[in-house]
Formats: C-alpha cells, structure tokens, sequence
C-alpha cells in the first residue's frame, strides 16, 4: 500500500473495612500467586462455560483459578512480540487474532501478525500467519464482474481486532485487508467484499462503483466501509460486520461462495432510529432476547454523530440508543442484566436498557481499580462476570455487590511464571519510576512477618519527612501501601527519589521510589 491508514489509538484492611480519605493507606492481604496474569491491563476477553480467557498474553483460569493457565506453546506470544488482539472460543477451541506494534517512517502503527489456534483447550497451539495478500493480486469478480483492487500486502494497518467462528468457518476483521473469511479452520483466506460506502446493498445481480483515486477500484484508502473493527455471527448465522464506515449484514455469507455474498449496509443518518454513529467496535447478541447490541463510535462523517450503544430488534431496520455521549468499549450479559464498559466508567442496566446505573469505583475486600481507569472488555463464564480494566482484572458472582481482583503479581520470594529467576526480596513499589500524572498511584509491596503495629513513612532526599502512613496493628501476610505521589499537604512531591521506611514488629524494611513526572 502506497499510502498509510491510521488506525485510531484505542488491562483487608484487617481491621474495620477500608478508609479512602486520600490515596495513601494500607491494603491487604494481598495475594501471591506465583501463576499469575501477564499484563494488568486486560484489552479483551472471551469466555466459554467456566473458562476465561483474556488477551493482550492468552491466559486462562477454569473455575476462577488463582493459578493462571500459561500458554508455553504459543510461541509467537511465549517467544515473539505477538499480543492477543481478539479471541474465539467454541468447546476444546480457541482462536486468538495475534497483532504487534511495527515501527514506520511515520511512528509506530499497529500490524497483523496471524492466528495461534488450538484444538484442545490450549495444551497446544498451531500459528498460522497473516492472510495478506500477494502483489499481483489486483483483481477479484463479483457477480460475474471483474473488478480492481488494491492488493494488502503487508502486515502493517491489519490487525485481526475480531474474530467469529463457526464450524470449521473463521471470520476476522483486519482493518486495511477488510473482511477476511477461511472456510478450511485457517489453513487458507479470502478476502469477502464489502458494500461502497455510497451504496445500502450488494448484491451479485448489480455492478457497482468503488471509491478510488485510480477509477472503479476496491481500495480501503478511500472508502471507510471497507475498514473492517468487528464480526459476529448471530443465532441465525447471519453475519454482521462492523467497519469504520457502517453495519453490514448478510444472510449467506457464512457458506455463500465469496462472489456471490449478499450485504445489507447500514450507515449514520439523522433520523431518530438511525445508528448513532457509523464506526461499530463491538457487536453481541443479548442471550435472551435475541437483540443486537452495538458499541458507535464517530467516523467524522458528521457533527450530529454521538458516542453510546444502539440496540435492534427488528434485524437492523431500526436502532434505540443508550449512553449518549459515552465512549464505550464492550458490551456484555449476565443474569438478566447489561453491562457496558468504556473510556468514562463502567455501566449496568436491570431493565433491558431502558435505564442506567454507572458503577462507582471497583473495590475488593483488599484492594482497589484505580479511580482513573479505563475500562475495556467484558466477558461471563457460568458464575462469574468478569471486568478488564487498565488496572487489573476484576470479577463478581453476586452482580457486583462484591469484587475479586487479579493483577500482574510478583511474589517476595521470587519465582514468578514470567521471571523465573527473579530474586527474593524484602519488598518492592510499582511502579518505579512513578509518574503521578500518568500512574496515579504506586504501591509498595511488603511482608509483615508476625502481628503487630506496622507504620510507613517516606522521605524525600534530603531525609525529610514527605508522608506518614500509620496503620495500626495488622496480622502476619502479604501487604501492599498505596501512595498518590503527595506529601501530607496535599502538594505533589517533586521529581527524584523518595524513600520508605516499614517498620514492623519484626523489624525495619527500606525501599526506594524514583517520581519522574
């Protein structure tokens, strides 16, 4: 491709209860798990019966594990830059769409990098590579009609943000390479052809007008339908695809041969019941009532275009709108109720969407998500719903009235999964170097090896003290202290290192905290 696409930047206090008079206290027990979560920043899920799987490192607990499944053969991940971008599960499958950041000429874009597919609930993996397309590739018949193409033929620009699976039937959504469909379980790629942003319909019985700069040609550079962000396939197989450019549904897409697909396109306009905005990032099926619901960002077509989610119940003839002005990320069910998730909070509604409730801060019985985190997937297994945030990975089985909260852990002791050499110590903060503008907190990990008083003080170089945090007495176990980055007149310290103090009845740990801001 001569010209770049953008693709637009998108994881107990023991005594009384918790005290959240400012960001600086002491929270614990905390859990050590030695198999924990990759990465705290939790960008996509997928969920099957009682397993969970999440993205951006495939892993996965059954039953709500504290022991997470780590995924040694999947070697683009284990061994390469490969993330996980989107997942598909069906029983003993699992597809991840795998993408990496790739270094340009013009900054870092996000890149295709293929599938990891396992067929046995993750015990072993086959990788197959990114279905780009060779450069003689310049042509494609629709309907019995040739047409031009713009051939994508590398990496760049295309990572697989979706997939949809059924049977032996893969769908993912590239963005630059569109739509690409494998009707052999990946071993080969198609790509489908989706309507002209211009049109409301493909059908094989008509010729039409692609956008481009070099006459009647299929070229995404120029046409916001063909850039492909979501998939999904309903209960009736149709196919619906969500691009930067609308809502496309097809009836036959899932076995039609790919010149002979039919499309309904579906785009923004300023009618009531029209789709809110023409970008579609997710879109999921409502277990019960069949509906479904989309995620509409704005694509810049017009300035009446709104942040929120749309729901149709009349197969895309009509849409209801929800959360004006939200930027929401996922959208998910459990127990009756709907869940969204985005970029200004976290959402539920008991009544089918007619009204909302924005949920306050996730806090556990020993821990808490950060009040500035964005949160971005949801997912259910049997018992469980489940929260990807920025800050952690959060889950409830009684509708949120209670948490549990999973993060990146690295024991006192060493001998974490993901540093299997690392050394025992004392304690540690994270993260170091802090920046309070861009973390928000950092929490210092400690162990207090017997019951007793425990008391934390931090010093700025010149051995002043910076802020007090005076716990109290606290049982033997794991803790972590969580600091804001300010003294105790709530000033933000200045730039260098700061050092704590944990004196415990056993004895006096010290550590250090670079603030870089």
């Amino acid at each position: 491709m001569s010209q770049t696409l953008r693709i637009p930047t998108l994881f107990i206090i023991i005594m009384c209860g918790w005290v959240f008079q400012s960001q600086a206290q002491i929270i614990g027990p905390v859990p050590s798990p030695k198999e924990s979560i990759a990465q705290n920043s939790v960008s996509n899920m997928a969920a099957l019966g009682d397993t969970l799987w999440i993205g951006p490192a495939l892993n996965r607990t059954i039953n709500n594990s504290t022991n997470w499944f780590y995924p040694e053969g999947a070697t683009e991940i284990v061994n390469g830059n490969g993330r996980v971008f989107s997942l598909a599960l069906a029983p003993d499958t699992v597809i991840a769409g795998l993408g990496y950041n790739a270094d340009t000429p013009d900054g870092s874009v996000q890149a295709g990098l293929g599938f990891h597919i396992s067929v046995n609930g993750g015990n072993s993996w086959n990788y197959i590579e990114n279905p780009n397309e060779a450069e003689d590739d310049t042509s494609f018949v629709y309907g019995g009609t040739t047409y031009q193409k713009l051939p994508i033929t590398t990496q760049e620009q295309s990572p697989p943000f979706d997939i949809a699976q059924r049977g032996s039937t893969i769908f993912s959504a590239n963005w630059a390479l569109g739509l690409v469909r494998s009707q052999n379980f990946g071993q080969s790629w198609q790509r489908i052809i989706l309507p002209p942003q211009q049109v409301d319909s493909l059908v094989p019985e008509q010729e039409y007008e692609f956008n481009s700069n070099e006459g009647n040609r299929y070229d995404p550079r120029y046409d916001q339908n063909l850039l492909g962000f979501s998939v999904f396939i309903d209960n009736r197989d149709r196919v619906w695809v969500g691009t930067a450019g609308g809502l496309n549904i097809s009836e036959n897409a899932l076995t039609a041969p790919a010149d002979s697909i039919r499309w309904r396109h579906i785009q923004f306009n300023s009618s009531e019941n029209s789709l809110p905005a023409n970008w579609i990032i997710t879109i999921k099926q409502h277990p019960s009532t069949g509906d479904i619901w989309l995620t509409n960002w704005p694509s810049g077509i017009s300035d009446e275009e709104q942040f929120g989610i749309a729901r149709t119940s009349d197969s895309g003839q009509t849409f209801d709108h929800y959360l004006s002005g939200k930027r929401i990320n996922d959208i998910g069910f459990k127990d009756g109720t709907i869940y969204a998730v985005g970029d200004n909070g976290f959402f539920k509604s008991t009544d089918n969407g007619n009204s909302w409730n924005q949920i306050p801060q996730i806090k556990s019985a020993n821990t808490f998500i950060k009040e500035s985190a964005q949160y971005y997937s949801l997912a259910s297994t049997t018992d469980r719903l489940w929260v990807g945030t920025s800050d952690g990975l959060a889950s409830t089985a009684d509708g949120g009235q209670s948490w549990q909260i999973t993060r990146v852990d690295f024991p006192l002791d060493g001998q974490n999964r993901y540093q299997k050499d690392a050394p025992s110590v004392e304690t540690y903060a994270y993260p170091n170097p802090f920046s309070p503008r861009r973390h928000d907190i950092v929490r210092i990990k400690y162990e207090v090896p017997e019951t007793g008083k425990v008391q934390i003080r931090l010093f700025d170089f010149g051995m002043n003290l910076v802020r007090e945090l005076d716990g109290g007495d606290f049982s033997e176990g794991t803790y972590e202290a969580v600091w804001d980055g300010r003294d105790a007149q709530g000033n933000q310290v200045a730039n260098g290192p700061i050092f704590y103090q944990i004196d415990t009845a056993s004895g006096t740990i010290r550590g250090k905290i670079l603030v870089v801001d």
